[in-house]
């Protein structure tokens, strides 16, 4: 018969004691027999069934051992993802930023600067030069306002012929620019420089007229006439710009009844007499 192990007999006493049974654990393995290995599995596993024993028994603390090397794990592990995951929102970030800066190399006329700080200099500056042009195209060519404007001055050009600058914003209709062309003609005027923006409905017209005689400088009444030409041109366009449009008259006057076509006859006669009867 073999032997058994010098430290059975002491593993587990069981004895009787008046009757009561008794059990002594001088190891602490009671945890690693009570419930077999369903015991294990509900007590967590190895490392919980070692701590389960006795405080002086040799297996105590390699439960406490086994916890701690499983939370530096987790906590390893956790700080791989995280470094894993900035990374990865880096990499975007430069992918983003590198997009962007392709864009702008693109944008500009000519550029053979590839560092960022170069090109983004060059995109500054392309930005400002676009901003003055734009500056000196609002000044040259007003956008029109929404409120009706004429203003009429006289000047003299580079050969010091006697013009006039005029500039007109009202509402933009299909008929506006050939009355303009007829009140130009039936004063004998000629346009040297016509400019028309339109937005949102309404019409800026920016016109440097001059006479049709050149020769006209040489009258002794020039200068006296060169007040009354500026206030006859003045009245004409201001009557330009008070018409109707053509297409809504008859809308206009079966709504608004005679009264509202009589007021545009009289604007229309008014202009027509304008025209005829006066010339610079």
């Amino acid at each position: 018969m073999p032997q058994a192990p010098s430290w059975a007999p002491g593993a587990l006493q069981f004895g009787c004691d008046s009757g009561v049974p008794l059990c002594t654990d001088p190891l602490g393995l009671a945890g690693l027999y009570l419930g077999g290995s369903e015991g294990l599995i509900r007590g967590g596993g190895i490392g919980s069934a070692l701590s389960v024993g006795a405080a002086s028994s040799p297996f105590a603390g390699l439960g406490a051992e086994f916890g701690k090397m499983n939370a530096q794990e987790i906590m390893d592990a956790k700080a791989l993802a995280a470094s894993k995951s900035h990374s990865e929102a880096e990499r975007r970030r430069r992918e983003r930023i590198n997009t962007h800066l392709a864009k702008l190399r693109s944008l500009l006329p000519s550029t053979t600067k590839t560092d960022k700080a170069s090109l983004l200099a060059e995109v500054i500056q392309h930005v400002k030069e676009l901003k003055r042009q734009t500056t000196e195209i609002a000044e040259e060519s007003p956008v029109p306002t929404e409120s009706d404007e004429l203003t009429v001055d006289s000047a003299s050009d580079e050969e010091g012929r006697f013009i006039v600058r005029a500039s007109l914003c009202c509402e933009d209709r299909s008929d506006l620019l050939p009355d303009l062309i007829k009140a130009l003609k039936s004063l004998k005027l000629r346009a040297l420089k016509a400019e028309i923006t339109t937005l949102g409905g309404r019409v800026r017209n920016v016109l440097v007229i001059a006479s049709e005689n050149d020769d006209d400088t040489g009258d002794p009444d020039f200068a006296s006439r060169r007040h009354q030409s500026i206030a006859t041109v003045h009245e004409a366009l201001k009557a330009v710009m008070e018409r109707t449009s053509t297409s809504e008259e008859p809308s206009s006057a079966t709504a608004g009844g005679g009264s509202g076509g009589g007021v545009k006859r009289q604007r229309t006669t008014g202009l027509s007499s304008i025209l005829e009867h006066t010339s610079i």
